[in-house]
């Protein structure tokens, strides 16, 4: 049984659940944030409108990652789209670190008068439908985050599927149970993003191993020993602050 499942996943069990296991972290953390976000795009409308919207954002984002799921094995195979979603993962930690050290404020806040397309949106379709348009278009983006986190662990369409599948099923089961473990444990935010900065690291290296492909160090880098050693790292970032919590105390935990 163990054999056949090492067969189909294209490597040993043990890596495949480090795998996985990190990928329902990262696309747990991803999908608080989504679901985060779309609240916020909707709070200055009226409240029937408001729920419509969200509605429809909540239908557009299981929609766009059925999409990722069903294109999963054609997107890992554009090779510029690996380093493309590096950078964008690095934006989203310095983004995250920067909101920390320059306000109070939570950096799930977004004001949509700041982005072009409800802008543009906003005089002929009015505020209701170019705040819907600008959720779609925030859900795509989501998506695109959900694929790019997946493909940073592994190259393996199976586990990226995998990895797509979850955040589908983050966005309706999982962020719940999350925002309570973060609101217990809120240092575990500030380890998702310091992960979400390493898996954009090791995107963006993919830039180099794609024009040397046959130096020893590219081999290396794309080897499957690099992968488990990432996965096994970064799960670190969150089982070792997490005992050390409740061992020593520190980092410290919120009082229930």
């Amino acid at each position: 049984m163990l054999e056949t499942l090492e067969q189909l996943l294209g490597t040993d069990w043990g890596s495949a659940a480090i795998i996985v296991f990190n990928l329902i972290i990262i696309e747990s953390l991803l999908s608080v944030d989504n679901a985060a976000v779309l609240a916020t795009m909707v709070m200055d409308l009226p409240g029937n409108q408001r729920q419509r919207a969200l509605r429809y954002g909540i239908i557009g984002a299981y929609v766009f990652r059925g999409l990722c799921l069903i294109f999963a094995a054609q997107l890992i195979k554009i090779w510029w789209l690996k380093p493309l979603g590096g950078l964008y993962l690095i934006y989203l930690c310095y983004n995250f670190f920067k909101s920390r050290a320059t306000s109070t404020e939570s950096d799930d806040t977004l004001n949509k008068q700041e982005k072009w397309f409800y802008r543009i949106t906003l005089g002929w379709m009015g505020p209701f439908w170019a705040t819907v348009v600008a959720v779609e278009i925030m859900d795509l983006a989501f998506s695109l985050d959900n694929v790019f986190a997946a493909v940073a662990f592994t190259d393996n369409i199976i586990l990226v599927c995998i990895g797509v599948f979850i955040g589908i099923l983050a966005m309706r089961f999982v962020a719940q149970w999350f925002v309570v473990l973060i609101e217990r444990y809120p240092f575990l935010e500030v380890s998702a993003f310091l992960v979400i900065g390493i898996l954009g690291l090791k995107l963006l290296a993919s830039l180099l191993t794609h024009f040397y492909p046959n130096e020893y160090w590219a081999q290396q880098m794309e080897s499957e020993h690099a992968d488990l050693l990432v996965s096994v790292l970064t799960a670190g970032f969150f089982f070792v602050p997490i005992l050390a919590s409740r061992l020593i105390g520190w980092p410290g935990q919120r009082k229930q």
